[in-house]
């Protein structure tokens, strides 16, 4: 039987010799970790970040940001005609839209903790918080689609500050 230490349970200090600080929910800045190595517990960092998009670690090739989606709110009707994105729910329920066009969104799913998404290159997309709680998840591009140390605090700042 495998025992837990205590130290595997704080998710910014896994199996690294990096001393991490404090997580950026304290803090208004960034704490994007690449183009270093890095290991996290990725469900206690999402369910831990209350800001709209983060970017954790960004690197030549792949991005993960975290996200925390207000009820009600959405992440907004986008397409990234270069890149493939991940995104994987760790909590709330929502709906995803994916279509060709941005006025034909025929594949509809709703989705839930640990629900997976996988969105390719060209398609536009919209997730829907339709539940009570904040929807936590993070998301993987290939490749980056935010620039290093992106922070959106609410969606209203990603709307602002649109890359």
């Amino acid at each position: 039987m495998h025992r837990h230490n205590k130290s595997h349970l704080n998710p910014y200090k896994d199996n690294s010799n990096i001393n991490y600080p404090e997580y950026l929910i304290h803090k208004n800045s960034s704490n994007d970790y690449g183009p270093n190595p890095f290991v996290i517990n990725i469900e206690q960092a999402t369910l831990q970040n209350n800001y709209f998009r983060t970017a954790l670690w960004t690197g030549d090739y792949l991005q993960l940001t975290l996200m925390s989606i207000k009820p009600g709110e959405d992440i907004g009707l986008e397409i990234h005609p270069d890149l493939d994105q991940f995104l994987r729910i760790e909590q709330g329920q929502g709906v995803v839209m994916m279509g060709d066009k941005k006025d034909n969104l025929n594949f509809k799913k709703s989705v839930y903790d640990n629900f997976a998404i996988i969105i390719p290159a060209g398609t536009w997309h919209n997730l829907i918080n339709t539940g009570r709680v904040p929807l936590k998840l993070y998301s993987l591009y290939a490749p980056p689609q935010h620039p290093f140390g992106t922070v959106h605090v609410t969606k209203q700042d990603a709307e602002e500050h649109h890359e």
